[in-house]
């Protein structure tokens, strides 16, 4: 990747931005001047009764822009990057359940501090205490108390983009991830490069545009970081409806997206065809019917899924390997696999039942 092609912000001047608007600028999701950072997708059948569990305070005071529960977390130690009031530490702590734990990690103390205020009256309703909060800049995740190669699962919520240094969280997420773990995260990413003048607005900042990445430059950065082969889940194009803000970033188009990066030594850069299947059992709870590892894998339970050698490692080499049989090896190579590009992948269509890769 040509490092010099993304001007990085400063860093004193963009954590200021972040803990003024969200720490005083922002009293509940109604002040938020564009949907960017509020997701406004219909909430789920599975995560309606997770809802009713946690606090009015900590839902009124929420900025996400999706959603960051990935399937079988029954167990696994999870950490929330920028995890604001605990709206998604909450959601979690259910699903990881007494067998599991969240750790919740923001710097902006208001916001913390509403989580801690309700700390104990989740642990009442939930009936087992599972999540730790913790004070902190996730762009120094190794200035923490967290030990290396320790969590299943990491996940954010819109708050990449407000890094100054983007590489710098991801270098720390691969640190902290065990091998075959992931970190599965919503952010905002544009369609170009963002210049320095638009950074520099506090409100296009603090409403996740102006720090967004341009896509292909996000994509080469995780791969600098360890992570080969990021997945995208799900996305939706922003729509800009505040006059003041669509003006400013006219001729810019912003994408809500949901990825995957999964930390396997064993990924390639490309995805490579080896003659491999899966078959998926049917076995995932909630997911009966099929699993959807990403936009372009939607596996039918009991049905010969065609997989290149990365979807393969995705499935073999991690929490999921149970739930699966697997056709085939690595002893023939077939080429790349079809219909693998590099077009911008957003494009707001439901997955593809078919075989195939991304």
């Amino acid at each position: 990747m040509n490092t010099q092609a993304i001007d990085r912000p400063d860093a004193g001047k963009t954590h200021d931005i972040v803990k003024d608007y969200y720490g005083a600028q922002l009293q509940s999701t109604a002040d938020l001047k564009t949907s960017a950072c509020c997701d406004i997708t219909a909430i789920p059948s599975w995560l309606k009764p997770l809802l009713a569990n946690i606090h009015p305070e900590v839902l009124a005071r929420y900025y996400g822009c999706g959603l960051v529960a990935p399937a079988l977390l029954e167990g696994c130690r999870v950490l929330d990057l920028g995890c604001g009031t605990g709206r998604d530490v909450y959601a979690l702590a259910q699903l990881a359940g007494a067998a599991g734990s969240v750790v919740g990690i923001d710097m902006t103390e208001p916001q913390l501090a509403v989580a801690r205020d309700h700390q104990a009256w989740h642990a009442e309703r939930f009936g087992f205490a599972n999540v730790e909060l913790m004070h902190g800049d996730i762009e120094q995740l190794d200035a923490l108390a967290l030990e290396p190669e320790s969590f299943d699962v990491i996940v954010s919520n819109c708050v990449v983009n407000l890094c100054a240094d983007k590489g710098a969280v991801l270098a720390g997420i691969h640190r902290l991830l065990k091998p075959g773990g992931e970190f599965y995260f919503a952010d905002v990413y544009a369609d170009r490069r963002i210049p320095p003048a638009l950074r520099d607005d506090p409100v296009l900042y603090g409403e996740c545009l102006s720090g967004a990445l341009y896509w292909h430059d996000f994509l080469d950065l995780a791969r600098q970081h360890g992570f080969a082969d990021p997945r995208l889940v799900t996305d939706r194009q922003l729509e800009m409806l505040n006059p003041e803000v669509a003006t400013k970033i006219a001729g810019f188009r912003f994408f809500s997206a949901t990825y995957r990066l999964f930390k396997l030594a064993a990924l390639e850069s490309a995805c490579e065809d080896y003659g491999q299947a899966v078959i998926y059992q049917g076995t995932i709870e909630g997911h009966a019917h099929a699993f959807e590892l990403d936009k372009h894998h939607y596996i039918e339970a009991g049905r010969v899924f065609p997989v290149c050698g990365n979807t393969w490692h995705m499935l073999k080499g991690t929490r999921f390997e149970p739930h699966f049989r697997f056709v085939g090896d690595f002893s023939r190579h077939y080429g790349i696999f079809e219909g693998c590009g590099t077009a911008l992948p957003f494009d707001g269509n439901p997955a593809d039942a078919t075989g195939g890769c991304c």
